[in-house]
């Protein structure tokens, strides 16, 4: 069974339903006219057909839409549907939407009532809840992010973030000046720690002694709590941090305390640019467009998707002058590997930090491995979470 990232937030959260709709590329009709009689058509004239109505389309959102991270990445894929396909759709969103079964079903529903005939719920605390939904509205297209379950009109989607954590580890192993990286981590879940264990892969393909070090906040957003784990693993002699959690906090500690960081999900280097070594972008706007197009044409079809730097759904980018063109070819050919095949990431022998193998000699991690990475990698100190 998958377990993703959202799963873990619940109704504890205390954030009131915001109904932001946001209603976009769908400019406004010209009213029709009145004929004069001079000008009035013949009775017998074919009349002119209507335009088709517009699609339309939700997105629900479990946190604010902001400038930087998670719910921010949407909302920018949201606006590339609306730049596609400009007055064939009409986009809604709503931002705020916590994770808990009453909340997310009522919204969801709140929007196929109101005609949305395409609607991307992106968070996995919603999987439950647009199930049901689903269920009562044969007509509508849900698609779920992160999620593990499908239905004949609800497709599951995800993107493969611990590619960009991987190249992000090439540049920290080859930046850091003491060996010591630090990762402010959200939830102890197999998408964290493959992240985790992906970006300490990375740096000790480039230094092999880079220890990590991990301090988990057990919270997806909490810009306090972010700035105190960033400042704690600052104060153990890190000098290079990544994160996965969605505030710009750990980016803007590391300005302020002189050390670099990795911005995630979406370019942070306005928080920090000193700092800023380059961020881990993901694009949902290659997903949604086409998803919105298959519906458009009449093609949708409910599936699982999952895609990476090949689909150019993520990406290592905003590189830091700092970087030399030495790393940045690291990273190029490394990412060219990934892409067609020939330098795959979680290749073994791959063993644990108790020395453990998990991975034998030549093996390549298949998905079904890689949903269930419970443990840390060689390289990463303490212990996971119970």
């Amino acid at each position: 069974m998958k377990i993703s990232r959202r799963k873990t937030l619940t109704a504890a959260l205390s954030l009131a339903v915001v109904g932001t709709l946001g209603l976009a590329g769908c400019g406004q009709k010209e009213e029709s006219k009145p004929a004069s009689a001079a000008s009035a058509a013949p009775a017998s004239a074919a009349a002119v057909p209507a335009a088709p109505e517009p699609l339309k389309v939700g997105f629900i959102y479990v946190g604010p839409v902001g400038d930087a991270g998670w719910t921010f990445a949407h909302d920018v894929g949201r606006k590339a549907v609306e730049a596609k396909y400009g007055d064939k759709v009409k986009t809604t969103f709503v931002e705020n939407v916590p994770e808990s079964a009453a909340d997310a079903e009522r919204v969801i529903r709140d929007l196929a009532t109101q005609g949305n005939k395409v609607i991307f719920g992106t968070t996995f605390g919603y999987m439950e809840a647009m199930l049901k939904v689903a269920k009562d509205f044969p007509d509508v297209k849900f698609e779920h992010a992160t999620g593990y379950k499908t239905a004949d009109n609800m497709a599951q989607y995800d993107v493969r973030t611990y590619e960009g954590a991987y190249l992000a580890g090439i540049a920290a192993g080859k930046m850091s000046k003491s060996g010591k990286l630090g990762v402010v981590a959200s939830i102890p879940i197999p998408e964290v720690l493959r992240n985790i264990n992906s970006f300490t892969l990375g740096a000790r393909s480039v230094n092999p002694k880079a220890t990590t070090r991990v301090v988990w906040v057990n919270k997806w957003f909490d810009p306090g709590k972010e700035r105190e784990a960033a400042t704690t693993l600052i104060g153990q002699g890190v000098d290079v941090l990544m994160q996965n959690t969605d505030s710009a906090a750990v980016v803007q500690t590391a300005e302020e305390k002189g050390v670099y960081a990795f911005g995630w999900d979406s370019d942070m280097s306005k928080f920090g640019a000193k700092a800023h070594l380059a961020a881990s972008v993901i694009d949902w706007g290659v997903y949604y467009n086409k998803r919105v197009g298959e519906a458009l044409e009449g093609k949708w079809k409910s599936d699982t998707t999952w895609w990476g730097l090949k689909e150019n759904m993520i990406d290592l980018k905003s590189f830091n002058a700092s970087l030399s063109d030495e790393v940045k070819k690291l990273i190029a050919d490394k990412r060219q590997g990934v892409i067609d095949g020939t330098a795959p990431i979680w290749k073994g022998p791959i063993k644990d930090n108790t020395g453990k193998e998990v991975l034998g000699k030549d093996a390549v991690a298949d998905d079904k491995f890689l949903h269930d990475v419970k443990f840390y990698v060689e390289g990463v100190e303490g212990k996971v979470p119970g």
